[in-house]
């Protein structure tokens, strides 16, 4: 028998060369709890070559009956889920001073990520307050023995490695329910779990060129990743267009570690991106909606001496007057004319590079996008490839992905969620992405998520409300999540889409400084009303603010949080330790944030704080639909006075009052007045733009 265990571990050890983390944090001398994620059927088998030999292993009925061979190698009890004294022998077990190793999940995965968490283990923690120990596996569910044939391209070798964290213990709180308890320390598990899995994928000096190399052996060169209007691209593609393009560029670049991008979403776009990853330069992403004025302030802010773009894009566009403000003080460089100077040998070089794996050269390993506010220069926030890296590895910790997933995404790369959750965690994580040029394409993007069979949506809103009114119903029947960012999420918009296509949207939250997905509502987390909890890797405080009771500005800090600022005039300036949002933030007992309002989104009146974000609020529920925008202007007797916009002109003040007066709400939060506008202004984010629309009400012009 022992011959037969030896035989068996060497043949495993010899396929998977399983690399084997923190093994010496255990310390079995005294009872506790291992918890390993289940993501194929040889994880318990591996476990047991490595684990100490006083471990139990918990064992479904049903899998101990097509396992028994192998059971009879390792200590192990047998257990029925649906038998309520099961537990019972459990906590026996434990009480003898024993360890015990169980599957929280209870099931192999069938998703690639976590699935939901069963409350026996949070149940036996609480009970018994043992140290409980996660560990992470993680490449055996690109292996054969998994459950993920079809949805993930499977390997006879995965790299496998498995992680032993620090110990936790669940308090036992008495002063609330047995029910009560037990959901709160499954929660715990879970999150400590996602938690776990997110550090296990981290990794110091990333670069994103060298990440997607990864994906294309992972996920095999031939797999098409990238799509738009005119082109789709395999891996192999995509990668050799990034080294032919790099080494076409390198010689106009020299001296110059930062460059400016000004495309759309496309194809190009993306091979512009990663072919500067590769040689070691700073892209720098120009929002193509703003002038020429706040565009040479990007410029400058960033040191940038080359602009890359598209003769088609800007005809296109009609962008020329753009492109002659800007040429004079900048090189235009046409990613046409590059193509077109290619040799045949510069094309074999490029694709002996890919053959041969070639790695990123050195460099900052960065990229710059720019705030859009009410500043009167642009900022810019550098990020680097291991911000950006962690923020992916951070939302598929919490959300399961696979490669037979598709993105859409019409948001703009210049937006950094456009640009991390739309466009580099598809190609990083081996999901096919279609990239459309812009997001106020309503009925034509309804039609091309039918067509694409897209199953993942983003967009803000603004956007979510103009696709749903276009789109028949049954153009969204292949969508699996939507997420809505970048501003709050109107109730309307969200009932719209529930009643309309039978499709739940998940509210998100985040900073371009953040990289730029903060917190998250998901399948295994989500409350409405909330913009969800705080990714993995997170830390937060809330800051108290004069005037506000309840909550406070929210401050964060993570390994996704910017490097700094390019300011105008003076360079850059590191971040501090906590990134100040500048929002005003509640959380809840459960870890779910609710956003108030931006600091900036107060108007003091008669020394009193009064929200807009609520005035709006108030207004949406009053006249049923969300065209509505409130700014502040100067008032000599009240300090500030609130000017609320709408774009349905039945929206009348009286009926407002009332409705705030009956809601019992302070009369403060009645506007001064009402106006009327055909349709509010929009940031290319899709945000309402207040600055411009504050600008008209100071003129007394028409914000349409």
């Amino acid at each position: 028998m022992f011959l037969i265990h030896a035989l068996l571990k060497t043949i495993l050890v010899l396929w998977f060369r399983p690399r084997m983390q923190g093994l010496e944090k255990l310390d079995l001398s005294k009872p506790s709890l291992i918890t390993p994620n289940h993501v194929s059927l040889l994880d318990a088998v591996l476990l047991s070559f490595y684990l100490p030999k006083n471990a139990t292993f918990v064992v479904n009925t049903e899998i101990a009956k097509k396992f028994a061979f192998f059971l009879r190698f390792r200590k192990h009890i047998t257990i029925d889920p649906l038998n309520p004294y099961s537990i019972r022998q459990m906590l026996r077990i434990l009480k003898k001073g024993e360890t015990l190793v169980i599957f929280p999940e209870g099931r192999i995965t069938t998703t690639g990520g976590l699935m939901k968490i069963y409350s026996g283990v949070g149940y036996l923690a609480m009970r018994t307050g043992v140290p409980v120990y996660p560990v992470i596996i993680q490449g055996l569910q690109r292996s054969i023995f998994s459950y993920l044939k079809g949805k993930l391209r499977l390997q006879w070798f995965p790299e496998v490695t498995i992680t032993i964290s620090n110990p936790y213990t669940i308090e036992h709180d008495k002063t609330r329910s047995m029910r009560e308890q037990k959901a709160s320390a499954s929660d715990l598990v879970l999150r400590t779990m996602q938690n776990e899995l997110f550090q296990s994928q981290m990794k110091p000096n990333v670069n994103l060129f060298d990440e997607v190399l990864r994906a294309s052996q992972i996920n095999g060169a031939k797999m098409e990743i990238a799509k738009d209007l005119t082109a789709a691209v395999n891996y192999r593609t995509l990668l050799v267009g990034s080294y032919l393009l790099g080494n076409k560029l390198r010689p106009s670049l020299l001296g110059q570690s930062t460059v400016g991008l000004f495309l759309p979403n496309s194809v190009g776009h993306l091979i512009t991106l990663l072919s500067l990853f590769r040689i070691g330069k700073t892209p720098a992403i120009l929002n193509f909606s703003l002038g020429v004025r706040p565009l040479l302030d990007c410029c400058e802010t960033a040191g940038i001496q080359t602009i890359l773009t598209s003769r088609v894009f800007i005809e296109k566009g009609k962008l020329d007057h753009i492109i002659a403000g800007l040429e004079d003080s900048m090189k235009i460089v046409y990613l046409e004319d590059l193509k077109a100077s290619a040799t045949a040998f510069d094309k074999v070089a490029a694709l002996f590079r890919f053959l041969t794996k070639q790695p990123a050269q050195t460099g900052n390993n960065e990229l710059i996008l720019f705030t859009s506010g009410s500043e009167s220069k642009p900022k810019g926030v550098v990020l680097t490839h291991t911000n950006l890296f962690a923020n992916i590895q951070q939302v598929t910790s919490v959300i399961d992905i696979t490669s037979r997933d598709k993105f859409f995404n019409a948001l703009p790369m210049f937006h950094s969620f456009g640009l991390t959750a739309g466009t580099l965690l598809p190609v990083v994580k081996g999901v096919p992405v279609y990239l459309y040029p812009s997001p106020l394409h309503y009925k034509a993007i309804s039609e091309l998520v039918y067509d694409q069979n897209a199953t993942i949506l983003f967009g803000t809103s603004t956007f979510m409300a103009g696709y749903g009114r276009m789109a028949h119903p049954y153009n969204f029947y292949s969508l699996r999540y939507v997420f809505a960012g970048a501003e709050k999420l109107k109730d309307d918009v969200r009932q719209m889409w529930m009643e309309k296509f039978g499709v739940r949207i998940f509210e998100g939250y985040g900073a371009t400084e953040t990289s730029p997905i903060l917190s998250l509502n998901t399948p295994l987390s989500n409350k409405q009303g909330t913009v969800g909890r705080l990714l993995p890797g997170m830390s937060y405080r809330l800051d108290a603010v004069e005037g506000i009771e309840q909550g406070g500005q929210l401050l964060v800090k993570g390994p996704n949080v910017m490097k700094g600022y390019m300011i105008h005039g003076k360079g850059f300036l590191p971040a501090e330790e906590w990134y100040q949002t500048g929002d005003l933030v509640e959380t809840d007992a459960e870890g779910f944030l609710t956003i108030k309002s931006r600091l900036k989104r107060f108007a003091k009146i008669g020394g009193e704080m009064v929200s807009l974000n609520l005035i709006e609020e108030l207004a949406m529920q009053c006249f049923g639909h969300s065209g509505f925008a409130a700014i502040t202007v100067n008032d000599p007797r009240k300090g500030e006075r609130v000017l609320l916009y709408s774009t349905d002109e039945r929206a009348e003040l009286s009926p407002l009052r009332a409705y705030i007066q009956q809601r019992q709400f302070s009369p403060l939060l009645v506007p001064a007045t009402i106006r009327h506008t055909k349709s509010l202004p929009l940031l290319g984010s899709g945000k309402t733009d207040y600055v411009s629309l504050k600008q008209w009400a100071e003129r007394g012009g028409d914000a349409s």
